[in-house]
């Protein structure tokens, strides 16, 4: 692939995953201690995400796969979530702040895998190549998370502001900076299946990508735990710049990222998902023992883990999927794995974890306390849980392999 390609692709990588990491380890924060919202009402506006990955990216996927080029949805939806940013830094109250929200995640979630779709659609060994773009997704969030740190915009509509002003960014990359990649799909009419993305379910033929998605819906059930309520607990413990030190975990991300290619030589996906669970419940693990005093390296630990923990699971079931999706539902299968995974996984765990800290939470002298170490403790034990499930369950034995080069059959 030409290096002028890459470095717009990402760049695109890059202000997208900027976009997002503006508000999203610190939301919650900013919703329990400056508008002092329940666990449960941080816990469902959290879940917004989830509620908007069920319903938008197969329907903005299809239509990326039969109408319009990608790049151009893509200005669009990231016009709209600028405007929606803003509105964030003028609503408090719960209603209001859950559905701004919700109308944000169906504009910016789409993207994600509109964005993986471009480069899949752009590279001819994507196992090799995608990992080192994405990179610059993690590069982007490392910057992003430090600046809200740096400024201590945790607990204020700072964060929002940085996620309209990314979001502007982002339209003019999608319109000036990336290559040109046109619907694939037939046009036609346009009906109740397309809106549902229901063409993606087809791919569920595929004995191994159906257990893979149901899977993908299990093992997202703990993250969420971890994404929802980490920044709120290292600033519960007096840790010194939380968003900041979180950062770690991209900066570990960039070291897994580079190795990913050698990994997808040596280890099934089955190994590797199974790997980043583990893994997750390692980490909730040293969530709950360390404190901000002498164990304050279990923190750290836990914080730099997140490579494995993150890239093993999404990165490897993103390139699966478009492995497995048929070349006129490639924008439609990364939503539909969107939907999987950030939709039904993520919602059941955005609910149980928001209601799991209630649960976990007392009234003292006039104040909520929180008691993190059983709250983390329970969601290690939820993911070991879900881990023995994956081990006993999915029995592929998929690679990561590159396209077939051209005039090459499928499955030479």
């Amino acid at each position: 692939m030409p290096s002028l390609l890459k470095a717009r692709l990402g760049l695109m990588m890059f202000v997208t995953y900027m976009v997002w990491g503006a508000w999203y380890v610190t939301l919650t924060t900013y919703l329990t201690t400056t508008l002092h919202f329940s666990g449960a009402r941080a816990g469902a506006v959290f879940g917004t995400i989830s509620i908007a990955s069920m319903i938008s990216p197969m329907l903005v996927g299809r239509i990326a796969d039969r109408y319009f080029a990608t790049e151009k949805v893509m200005a669009v939806l990231f016009a709209l979530g600028a405007v929606l940013m803003y509105a964030m830094t003028r609503v408090t109250s719960f209603g209001a702040i859950y559905a701004v929200m919700l109308l944000f995640c169906m504009c910016y979630f789409p993207t994600l895998g509109l964005t993986n779709s471009i480069v899949f659609q752009h590279v001819s060994d994507s196992g090799r190549e995608f990992p080192l773009i994405r990179l610059m997704g993690t590069f982007g969030w490392i910057v992003i998370n430090n600046i809200i740190g740096f400024m201590k915009w945790e607990t204020t509509t700072g964060q929002f502001y940085a996620g309209m002003v990314t979001s502007l960014a982002m339209v003019v990359v999608s319109l000036g900076v990336l290559p040109t990649t046109p619907p694939k799909g037939k046009s036609g009419r346009f009906g109740f299946k397309d809106a549902l993305g229901l063409d993606a379910a087809v791919m569920l033929k595929d004995k191994a990508f159906l257990v893979f998605a149901v899977t993908s819906v299990l093992a997202c059930i703990p993250f969420a735990f971890y994404f929802a309520f980490t920044n709120d607990y290292l600033n519960d413990l007096g840790v010194h710049n939380a968003a900041g030190k979180m950062t770690l975990g991209q900066a570990s991300e960039v070291g897994v990222l580079l190795l990913m290619p050698i990994v997808f030589r040596y280890l099934t996906v089955r190994a590797i998902l199974i790997t980043a669970l583990l893994c997750w419940t390692l980490r909730y693990l040293l969530l709950a023992l360390g404190n901000a005093g002498s164990g304050m390296w279990m923190f750290y630990a836990a914080i730099i883990i997140h490579g494995v923990c993150y890239n093993f699971f999404y990165v490897t079931g993103q390139l699966y999927t478009d492995q497995i999706a048929p070349d006129r539902l490639r924008n439609t299968a990364q939503g539909f794995l969107l939907f999987l995974t950030f939709g039904i996984g993520a919602l059941a765990g955005s609910l149980l974890s928001g209601n799991a800290l209630d649960f976990f939470t007392v009234e003292q002298a006039g104040r909520l306390v929180h008691h993190w170490q059983p709250f983390w403790l329970s969601t290690a034990a939820l993911a070991g849980a879900i881990s023995l499930l994956v081990i006993a369950g999915f029995r592929t034995h998929a690679r990561i392999q590159p396209k077939p080069k051209a005039g090459e059959a499928a499955g030479a």
